[in-house]
């Protein structure tokens, strides 16, 4: 592995977008003006990848991710990925901007949707889905008037709105026995993605959510098993593995950039958290 850059690319959606919502079919996906999916980067912005037939394995933030169709999964703004295998694909893969996403859906989607949906047994809802994003397809490649980026985004609504549904309707159990925690962190997560670099007290975050610090601990620890304190260490944590992966950013600088201005405390937490010091992980991973 050759580390050249000083951060990690990260792509705008195209510009060839309609409203915010760009779609690549996946039978194109080479030629596409997008950029290259088989080279790691970020997205600033939300892709669906719905696969109907084909074989994929897709590595997301040092997992891979096997996507074995007909089958759905989201890549979340900020996550580093590329496609390492794809043969005989089929389907699309959805990129829209953020802001187009109302809370509770970004919330939805922040929380439920971790892995690939499995849509062997959902031909209806498999359907729909496909129907929608052909009706995208079709809307982006034809002649525009003054009223198709409302058509887009309303299906791009319709889209979203589906996959949510059956989110909350899979997750509807773990929402009953949680209660009012499940939402608690939910908020916890999407304020953690927000403002991990600045906010490293648990106290900011219960504080933000108008709760005491006992009450945020006892919610997301019951939830995950894991304190606050940890999600906040886990995710300074992975966004300095990214750097370390995929730039030549000097520890120290990789430190700053996640939010810890004393280098030998980030170096320490670093090695509590993966084992290994910075210099070390790099040193590993660059075998790979």
């Amino acid at each position: 592995m050759a580390i050249k850059q000083n951060n990690i690319q990260e792509f705008e959606i195209s510009a060839s977008a309609k409203a915010g919502v760009y779609i690549v079919n996946l039978e194109n996906a080479a030629t596409t003006d997008s950029h290259d999916i088989s080279a790691p980067h970020r997205d600033d912005h939300y892709l669906f990848i719905l696969a109907t037939q084909g074989r994929y394995l897709l590595n997301l933030d040092f997992n891979d991710v096997s996507i074995d169709p007909p089958a759905l999964l989201m890549v979340k703004p900020g996550q580093v990925h590329h496609m390492t295998k794809m043969s005989d694909p089929r389907g699309w893969i959805l990129n829209f901007d953020p802001a187009i996403l109302e809370a509770d859906l970004q919330q939805t989607f922040e929380s439920g949707l971790v892995s690939p949906i499995d849509l062997k047994n959902e031909h209806e809802f498999r359907k729909q889905l496909s129907d929608i994003l052909m009706l995208i397809e079709s809307l982006q490649s034809g002649i525009a008037d003054i009223y198709t980026p409302r058509s887009i985004h309303a299906l791009l609504v319709a889209f979203c709105g589906l996959v949510a549904g059956k989110l909350l309707n899979n997750n509807a159990e773990q929402r009953r026995s949680e209660g009012r925690s499940f939402d608690i962190r939910n908020s916890f997560l999407a304020l953690l993605k927000k403002h991990f670099r600045e906010w490293k007290e648990p106290a900011q975050y219960a504080s933000a959510l108008s709760i005491s610090v006992a009450h945020l601990n006892v919610c997301v620890r019951n939830i995950t098993g894991i304190p606050v304190s940890g999600h906040i260490q886990q995710h300074s944590i992975l966004e300095a593995k990214r750097l370390l992966y995929y730039t030549n950013l000097t520890v120290k600088e990789i430190g700053y950039e996640v939010g810890y201005d004393e280098p030998v405390y980030f170096g320490k937490l670093f090695k509590k958290n993966t084992g290994l010091t910075p210099l070390q992980f790099r040193q590993k991973v660059s075998l790979i």
